[in-house]
């Protein structure tokens, strides 16, 4: 994993420039009345706009030019490996049901990872112009009222504490009688915020953002930007989850540690 320092400044300079390209172009889509959406899947609906095909291939753009050694991995186009052992994860529009009924819950992500994971990354809301930035050097968040540093909330007990997740069925129904048992024993529990929710773990409002069925370019930025505010981000078992699938990102240890208690039970 990237230290302080050896983080290379440029890859900074260009996940911005890859970040405002993707505003650029998702903008004008949003809560327009006659956006269209494609359907994924032959069964149920996951959705994609142009919104999210042209915000990706303006990403790659930039990092073509800019980056041209570097791989990436993007949701709407697949692969390409690069020569110099970073790659790049992108997910132009993550929440594209939040961006279809225009909840401005949606967002830009961008990583950048290694062979150890992902050590940079962005969450980025282009409507209400808020970027969250985790890098090994810290936890940003920019937007309309300036700039602040990032810092997850400090240690209380699960019965204090916000829960997120984006689907009330999480996953499987095994999954999602796992996450109730969590829920139940929370203050507060919140629904359907998609890449926001793991924002606001880092921002220090949320302590648990609890989730199944990721691929990595929906983990990938908000794995780099709790972490660099001080959470945890981890699969249900406590391992490594960057290529996606069960994941929690926590506040701290203590809540990481209780939530793992009860997840491990089913």
């Amino acid at each position: 994993m990237v230290n302080t320092t050896d983080f290379d400044p440029d890859i900074r300079r260009v996940a911005h420039l890859m970040a405002d390209a993707a505003r650029a172009v998702i903008l004008p889509y949003f809560r327009a009345l006659d956006l269209i959406a494609d359907n994924k899947l032959g069964a149920g609906f996951d959705p994609v706009t142009e919104a999210d095909r042209a915000a990706e291939r303006a990403m790659r753009e930039v990092l073509a030019q800019e980056r041209p050694a570097d791989g990436f991995l993007g949701e709407e186009y697949g692969a390409q490996p690069g020569t110099s052992g970073l790659t790049w994860v992108l997910d132009p529009i993550d929440g594209t049901r939040g961006f279809l009924s225009g909840t401005p819950t949606w967002g830009v992500l961008i990583a950048v990872s290694d062979v150890s994971g992902p050590f940079y990354g962005i969450i980025d809301q282009p409507y209400i112009g808020e970027r969250f930035e985790g890098a090994p050097d810290g936890a940003l968040l920019t937007g309309p009222h300036g700039q602040r540093s990032l810092a997850t909330r400090a240690p209380r007990d699960l019965r204090q504490a916000i829960v997120f997740t984006t689907f009330p069925e999480v996953g499987s129904t095994q999954e999602a009688a796992a996450f109730r048992a969590v829920s139940a024993q929370a203050l507060l529990t919140r629904y359907g915020m998609d890449c926001y929710a793991y924002a606001l773990v880092a921002a220090g409002q949320v302590d648990l953002v609890i989730e199944a069925g990721l691929n990595a370019y929906d983990i990938q930025a908000p794995i780099a930007v709790v972490q660099a505010a001080g959470g945890i981000v981890t699969d249900w078992q406590g391992n490594p989850v960057h290529e996606g699938g069960r994941a929690v990102a926590a506040a701290n240890a203590e809540i990481h540690a209780q939530a793992l208690a009860i997840l491990s039970e089913h």
